[in-house]
């Protein structure tokens, strides 16, 4: 992308760009900062524009020219912006900017807006200009906004792209290896979106991409911005959506990045308590400074208008909201509160700006608090995020299912509470990469019993989540219950599906995924107390949860019978809305799963005897350890206007 400019149309032009950056309101300083393809007076070449408004002075320092010295930048009056054309740059060169800092020690730093960097352990920003790519996905992006992300099926398979699959030497899989091989799996496997783990420059595996260096280049150690969007693009093509991590709260703290940028608090806090983030070894960005609004914000959109990416999740909400959520020492409010007033300003800033421009978008948080109205619109109070993580979901679910299924009839209200809170936002019930690290252990091997109940379990509770209200997402992994946890520098156990039993349970999630699609009742008014009804959350003693979920039209309902014990009811009784004819469509213990069921249970007729608040039930064999949801076959009494 070359912008053409002569030299007064250039100086008008950016007195105005800068004095947006900065008051906090220019959300495309991506293109006027960093280092930018400009025919400059009729001549070809590169513009680096950094901001560093405590340097004595800046210049940059690169292949094109002297790597000591370099070539001085000018100082755009009091913007705190210098500024350099040079028209013997070029693309793939390497360049940093020489700043002597306020003290008057000189530092080389990269640039925080480069859009390619060297290759680690090497860290040069690269010269790069925005490829000017003709998108081919407009039906996809067409068919977004033709219905709220409410009203469609979302389930989402998280993924971290060097760990998915590797090659035979350790090497990991490049990105249009990816789009030739991921993109396919998470079609055939029924899944509506893959979201990434942070794809931004960052220099240590181990951070998993959550501490980040660039935050406008792709990683070198994934591949080129020109890769990524094509992977989105072929994702689209393939009616597949594509959203990725995203972590506004905190940066990388090494010396060449963004840390005490011109020796002074820049990006950071001037307030150390505030600045510094020990939980993680990383640096707070200061969420009150106009500058760092149009920084980050102008990056998300970056994101999600240079890679049409469908999406942003959020990283690491609650930081960004407390002033206590860390580790280390902390000052309240005037009036006691630990409320971050200005994170909670920037929020609210963030969702409402990304909404204006493209409503279609999804906003996730990872919030882990009880912060109220997370999911309600900034003009309301609330944060403005369309969907939140249900931590709270995750975690008593887990806690559930990890213990001794004889026991759980004494702690069942971990698996009903959720009925209790699942409308005051709109959730995503998430078994993500942190719950399968650090000596958690894998879904499959946090459940109890020997192998076959493992699996047995796993089906369970894996059907369970896809009945509850709310949106889907699943680890990479976990959709055929590989033993071991995840490791950020192996490639999943893909060896164990030499295993009939792990085949079985994938093709389980498969077709469980390809139900959530089919039936809208799953996800039509998801977000709503109409979409389900409860039948029976008080059968702790046999630990059997029965409800409804229900889509617009009547006919549109699902029978849901939960048993969370290795223990058959024959003669199981629940009540229904209608006589007539009802069909078994999901039976988790069929042998074709891993279950030992060889056949269903054929058409269920109704009898007027009455069950659950309904005239009419049906009577079923309940098998052990199992999820049983039937549909409508033939019904008598649906209203008709719907």
């Amino acid at each position: 992308m070359v912008k053409q400019i002569g030299k007064e149309t250039y100086e008008a032009a950016l007195a105005k760009e800068l004095y947006l950056f900065n008051i906090g309101q220019h959300f495309d300083s991506y293109l006027v900062l960093g280092c930018t393809a400009e025919v400059f007076d009729h001549v070809a070449g590169f513009r680096f524009t950094v901001w560093a408004p405590h340097a004595q002075s800046v210049a940059v320092v690169a292949d094109f020219c002297d790597w000591t010295e370099g070539l001085p930048m000018e100082k755009v009056d009091e913007t705190g912006v210098w500024t350099l054309f040079s028209q013997n740059a070029q693309e793939g060169q390497c360049y940093k900017y020489r700043i002597e800092q306020a003290n008057g020690e000189v530092k080389l730093k990269i640039d925080p807006y480069a859009h390619e960097f060297e290759v680690r352990p090497k860290d040069a920003s690269i010269v790069k200009a925005l490829p000017e790519k003709k998108w081919k996905d407009h039906l996809w992006m067409a068919n977004k906004k033709r219905r709220t992300a409410t009203e469609r099926p979302l389930n989402i398979y998280e993924v971290h792209l060097s760990s998915w699959k590797c090659h035979a030497d350790g090497s990991w899989y490049s990105l249009p290896e990816l789009q030739d091989e991921l993109i396919p799996y998470v079609k055939e496997m029924g899944y509506t979106h893959i979201e990434f783990m942070p794809l931004m420059e960052h220099p240590l595996d181990a951070s998993w991409g959550y501490q980040l260096t660039g935050y406008y280049a792709v990683s070198s150690k994934f591949g080129k911005m020109e890769e990524l969007q094509n992977f989105v693009e072929a994702a689209h093509q393939a009616n597949v959506g594509v959203i990725m991590d995203w972590v506004p709260g905190h940066f990388n703290r090494n010396d060449y990045g963004m840390a005490y940028f011109d020796g002074t608090p820049q990006f950071e806090y001037a307030d150390s308590n505030k600045a510094q983030n020990f939980r993680w070894g990383t640096m707070n960005f200061d969420l009150g400074k106009a500058q760092v609004h149009s920084f980050l914000i102008s990056n998300a959109l970056f994101w999600l208008e240079q890679f049409h990416l469908d999406g942003l999740r959020v990283d690491a909400v609650s930081s960004m909201l407390y002033l206590d959520y860390d580790e280390g020492p902390w000052i309240p409010n005037e009036d006691g509160s630990n409320h971050n007033r200005e994170g909670v300003s920037f929020i609210q800033k963030l969702t409402t700006t990304v909404f204006e421009r493209h409503p279609e978008t999804l906003m996730i948080a990872e919030e882990s608090t009880a912060w109220a109205k997370v999911t309600a619109p900034a003009a309301q109070g609330g944060l403005g995020f369309n969907y939140k993580w249900n931590m709270g979901w995750m975690n008593d679910t887990l806690k559930f299912f990890e213990m001794d299924p004889l026991l759980r009839k004494h702690h069942f209200n971990l698996i009903t509470f959720s009925f209790m809170y699942a409308f005051n936002e709109k959730f995503i019930l998430p078994f993500s990469h942190d719950e399968v690290v650090h000596g958690k252990k894998s879904l499959m091997h946090k459940m109890p019993g020997d192998r076959y109940n493992q699996f047995a379990g796993l089906r369970t509770m894996e059907a369970y989540k896809m009945a509850h209200p709310g949106k889907k997402l699943d680890f990479m992994g976990n959709e055929f219950g590989q033993f071991l946890e995840w490791r950020v520098h192996s490639e999943l156990e893909w060896s164990s599906l030499e295993d009939e039993m792990n085949r079985k349970h994938r093709y389980f999630m498969q077709t469980l995924n390809e139900l959530y699609k089919k039936e809208r009742a799953f996800w039509e008014i998801d977000h709503e107390a109409s979409g389900i009804e409860i039948l029976d959350a008080d059968n702790a003693e046999e630990t059997i949860l029965t409800f409804l979920r229900k889509g617009k039209k009547a006919r549109d309902f699902l029978i849901v019978i939960c048993n969370f014990v290795p223990i058959e009811r024959r003669h199981m009784k629940v009540g229904v809305p209608y006589e007539g004819q009802y069909e078994e469509v999901l039976n988790t213990e069929m042998i074709e799963f891993g279950g030992v069921w060889t056949k269903g249970q054929g058409t269920l007729k109704t009898a007027k005897e009455p069950m659950n608040g309904y005239d009419y039930s049906v009577e079923l064999i309940l098998p052990a350890m199992s999820v049983v949801i039937l549909r409508p076959k033939r019904v008598m009494g649906v209203p008709k206007m719907n």
